[in-house]
């Protein structure tokens, strides 16, 4: 079977509640056998879920996305197959039919919806404006300059958001965590 060296996305199974240390055991064992070249990233997918106590304080909670599995970025060849098989904690590659047999890896559209989705998660809950809100920003090459939100995209997470600069009205496109409310 000729090897494929094109980088793809591969789901591994793991034991519940070992998510992140297989991704530390991957991360290790790629380096430690020289596999940097054939293996890259290791996702654990998680996301922030924001709860109200009884007392009326929010706590954050992170929880999996997919508990009992990892998302890995590599070169699949067999040597690239048997390190992360090995690996401490992984039991298999889904889309694997056994006995030796490869994986087959993510469709671009599912990893790339996967991957912009653990992006956003992480500040969506927090965004509590509105058009017309004043925001300072806080990242960027408009960071410490404050403007006024005249367009609000959720889906993508973006802001349209108006600055003065140099006497002049600007519109500037900005993500979610690059702003924060005037105080």
């Amino acid at each position: 079977m000729a090897e494929s060296f094109e980088k793809k996305w591969y789901v591994l199974h793991t034991y519940a509640g070992y998510e992140n240390k297989v991704k530390t055991n991957l991360e290790s064992r790629a380096q430690s056998m020289g596999m940097e070249d054939h293996i890259f990233r290791v996702v654990v997918p998680e996301e922030e879920k924001i709860e109200t106590t009884k007392t009326g304080k929010e706590k954050v909670e992170t929880l999996k996305t997919f508990p009992g599995y990892v998302l890995v970025e590599m070169v699949m060849t067999d040597r690239s197959w048997y390190v992360v098989r090995n690996t401490p904690g992984v039991t298999g590659f889904v889309g694997s039919h056994g006995a030796g047999s490869k994986p087959a890896p993510l469709l671009d559209e599912e990893i790339e919806a996967i991957l912009s989705q653990l992006e956003g998660k992480e500040h969506q809950a927090e965004l509590d404006l509105e058009v017309g809100d004043a925001v300072t920003i806080i990242d960027g090459a408009f960071a410490e300059m404050v403007g006024k939100i005249t367009e609000i995209d959720s889906e993508k997470m973006k802001l349209k958001v108006t600055i003065d600069m140099f006497g002049r009205e600007t519109t500037a496109e900005l993500n979610y965590d690059q702003v924060e409310p005037l105080v």
